[in-house]
């Protein structure tokens, strides 16, 4: 399950991340929704943009980190989800640390194998066969020919 956290309004996130029982709100689903934590039960959740995510939202996500549980917003019943979390910024968190607007608990509970990726400015090198692997992509998508790119 893929979540980007730059791109949720701030009062929807906690629907969309712990998902919502029926009457939850006045626009939600008769039926109730799963989040993005309860689909991603035996799988990978990745967080994107995780220095985005709301200050309020940082202590929820800890606690279902630490104890694999939460309850769906207007629920009472306790859920279970064992999943993988995988989160990337392209923010200085240790500088939102000093900030308080990145909470220590969670930044050293995410911090547990750090990869560094420069962009891709810094390894000219890759352009090229990353532009081919997405042409092939793409002109697989398409039911197209494969396209190629001439060195010049």
């Amino acid at each position: 399950m893929r979540v980007n956290c730059a791109a949720i309004p701030r009062e929807l996130f906690e629907s969309e991340l712990f998902g919502y029982d029926k009457g939850a709100f006045t626009s939600a689903k008769a039926t109730g929704k799963p989040g993005k934590i309860e689909l991603a039960h035996h799988g990978s959740l990745f967080l994107d943009e995780i220095g985005d995510l709301p200050l309020e939202m940082q202590p929820k996500l800890l606690r279902v980190l630490e104890e694999k549980d939460f309850e769906r917003v207007g629920g009472t019943e306790l859920l279970k989800s064992d999943f993988r979390l995988l989160a990337a910024t392209n923010h200085n968190l240790e500088d939102m640390l000093e900030e308080k607007r990145f909470r220590t608990d969670l930044f050293y509970r995410l911090n547990v194998i750090t990869l560094q990726i420069p962009p891709l400015r810094e390894r000219r090198e890759d352009i090229l066969p990353i532009a081919t692997h997405l042409l092939k992509q793409i002109a697989n998508d398409c039911g197209m020919p494969e396209v190629s790119i001439s060195p010049e």
